[in-house]
């Protein structure tokens, strides 16, 4: 494949040297004589290499060297002048340039530093793509989220699927569900794995703080603001940025978030002048955001700019064959963690944990089970050592004589079970069958509602 060049100069006559000169050797160019069109275009253009002229009349050479560091710092820069001075060769390096190349300059001495600069770009991206798989075969610091129920297993290949492209992702689902742990496992598994990954929670900062963390803020905007900062869109930048809990956005927020998604620009808090950003964007909510469209709290706009894959995470209670698997996986971490012995559940244990409805889904699962090690006596954590609520949790009523005005689906679903279970005098595989579910789904219900004697 020909190496990549962006050449910058804003002198036509030299453009079209140079381009001669190097398509001939092997190399495609891209010729512009605008350094601020070639900054604002180097998303589009991914250049290998960059060769740009020092002084230029819309942003000079230097400028045009640290937007490039920023969004890619393994990008060799060649800096051309025809007025070199010792103070602008020291400030080019120090800026990371490849090379200072003084005007006028050898047909041949060009090329061959072109081709010394396109090898280091090769060697450094050969380099980022083996560090990347040494990471994957490795697992990474974020492990494959853990399960076998079909569901959720398909969720996780439809995240893998998608987490090479730069396609916005909106997880939803439950609190505790791990819908930070599928992030950061899209992130890690992204082209984007050696840039950040950044996460804020829309819920727990009020609206003006929220913005100024977000798009960031200058000098003087607001009381407070002693300095230029800059917002998180823009540190995340060549990484992923993790918006939680996204439907607790105000309206007027979320119309500044819209545009930066549509746009790739924000304004920070007080500034006149865009700024660019290059992050991927990951958002997750546990509402439904349809219903908060139908009440007036959500922009259909911004709904369908970040529904471009949506990822629904189950909740605990409708993949209780992960429980063994999920609890095995958080014993054997603490564990390892605090340098203590194996630690397992008794048979009682993992019978209380199977019985009880998980309202706090995966998350409120690894904290019962934390609680469990540390008070554990031994080795073999029984149900003694599970919280009140699990060991001995207290079964709701399946109907009542004042019912709530919007029954829950889960209460709507016990009375519907119990009530077809009377109606088939207690034959389970009968009631299975009406209900339109395996029998070993029914039992599984049973058993999740305090019914398996029903």
């Amino acid at each position: 494949m020909q190496p990549k060049i962006l050449v910058i100069d804003d002198e036509q006559a030299i453009l079209d040297t140079i381009g001669i000169l190097l398509r001939g050797e092997g190399f495609e160019v891209i010729a512009l004589q605008n350094g601020r069109d070639a900054v604002d275009r180097l998303g589009e253009i991914d250049p290998d290499i960059v060769l740009t002229d020092i002084r230029m009349p819309s942003i000079s050479g230097i400028e045009v060297l640290s937007a490039v560091r920023r969004k890619d710092p393994e990008v060799p820069v060649i800096l051309m002048t025809a007025q070199a001075s010792l103070q602008s060769a020291m400030k080019a390096v120090n800026e990371g340039a490849f090379y200072y190349l003084q005007k006028p300059f050898g047909n041949d001495d060009l090329v061959a530093l072109c081709r010394r600069a396109a090898e280091t770009r090769r060697l450094a991206t050969e380099n980022t793509q083996l560090k990347r798989e040494i990471k994957r075969r490795n697992g990474g610091s974020v492990p494959r989220p853990t399960g076998k129920n079909r569901g959720f297993v398909d969720i996780v290949k439809l995240a893998e699927t998608v987490a090479p492209t730069d396609s916005t992702v909106l997880i939803t689902g439950e609190s505790g569900t791990g819908k930070e742990i599928l992030a950061r496992y899209i992130h890690r598994l992204s082209e984007r794995a050696d840039g950040p990954f950044i996460s804020i929670n829309c819920g727990a900062l009020p609206e003006n703080l929220l913005e100024s963390e977000l798009f960031g803020h200058v000098k003087g905007s607001f009381t407070g603001a002693v300095r230029d900062k800059d917002g998180l869109l823009v540190a995340a930048r060549g990484g992923t940025f993790f918006l939680d809990e996204v439907a607790e956005m105000s309206p007027a927020l979320q119309v500044k978030f819209l545009r930066a998604l549509q746009e790739r620009e924000i304004v920070p808090v007080g500034a006149t002048e865009q700024v660019r950003i290059d992050v991927r964007i990951i958002a997750a909510t546990n509402r439904d955001l349809e219903q908060e469209i139908r009440r007036g709290t959500f922009r259909s706009d911004l709904y369908y700019r970040l529904n471009v894959i949506t990822l629904l995470l189950p909740p605990l209670r409708d993949r209780m064959e992960d429980l063994p698997l999920l609890a095995e996986y958080f014993l054997r971490a603490f564990s390892a963690d605090h340098g203590s012995l194996a630690l397992e559940l008794s048979d009682e244990g993992m019978a209380a944990l199977m019985r009880y409805d998980w309202p706090g889904n995966v998350r409120e699962l690894e904290n019962a089970l934390e609680r469990a090690a540390i008070v554990s006596k031994g080795a073999t954590i029984g149900p003694e050592a599970l919280p009140g609520r699990i060991k001995d949790p207290t079964p709701a009523p399946l109907v009542s004589d004042r019912p709530p005005t919007n029954p829950t689906l889960e209460l709507v679903e016990r009375a519907y079970i119990l009530w077809v279970l009377q109606a088939e005098g207690g034959n389970k595989a009968r009631a299975a069958e009406v209900l339109g579910i395996d029998p070993s789904t029914l039992y599984r219900k049973l058993n999740r509602y305090g019914m398996s004697e029903a």
